[in-house]
């Protein structure tokens, strides 16, 4: 996404190493698939608390952990998620949580490399995710908040996402390679 689709971002603190929380009233963790390999499906986790570390002058200090309760995915349609909450996709019963701690992060000026552990379904792979820092503020209520933007592809059968369905035409119901798409909004913690 363009940040020219927007007013522009504001970067009023100079330096956004501290520790921060992840504000899941302002943060979306979602995913696009491709269904029935002609149109994208949307959806994103509606529960998940997350922590990050942040240096910016040894990035490799920074740190990232976040957990996601699988049963909140949200596409909006009540089937889909009840189905991706079944056995055939997170199994949400089994599997509560799918969780992300980074392992390593470096930093090229306003782009960062988090490299971490992603989990789901009891199935851990690494997986590196390019973020953009976005900006950073002071809110009218004081809190220091600062913002990313990063997105990456995974394959969703490396994590036992296996269910699928032919179709007559050729190819599947859902496309294999599902986008992870990260808008984070954190706050600074006192």
């Amino acid at each position: 996404m363009s940040q020219h689709e927007f007013d522009a971002s504001t970067t009023a603190i100079a330096d956004i190493t501290g520790d921060y929380t992840i504000d899941v009233s302002h943060t979306r963790l979602g995913f696009t698939a491709r269904h029935a390999m002609v149109t994208k499906v949307r959806g994103q986790f509606r529960d998940f608390a997350g922590t990050a570390h942040v240096d910016t002058a040894t990035p490799s200090a920074s740190s990232v952990n976040v957990a996601i309760q699988a049963a909140s995915v949200d596409t909006g349609s009540a089937d889909r998620d009840g189905h991706l909450r079944s056995g055939d996709f997170f199994d949400a019963e089994t599997f509560p949580e799918i969780t992300f701690t980074s392992t390593s992060v470096e930093r090229d000026g306003s782009e960062w490399q988090i490299t971490g552990d992603l989990s789901i379904k009891g199935t851990s792979r690494s997986i590196t995710i390019p973020f953009e820092e976005t900006g950073s503020a002071q809110d009218p209520f004081g809190n220091v908040r600062i913002g990313f933007e990063g997105r990456t592809t995974v394959n969703r059968k490396d994590f036992g996402l296996t269910w699928n369905a032919a179709l007559e035409t050729g190819g599947v119901l859902v496309s294999d390679k599902i986008v992870l798409e990260f808008d984070i909004s954190a706050i600074k913690s006192a």
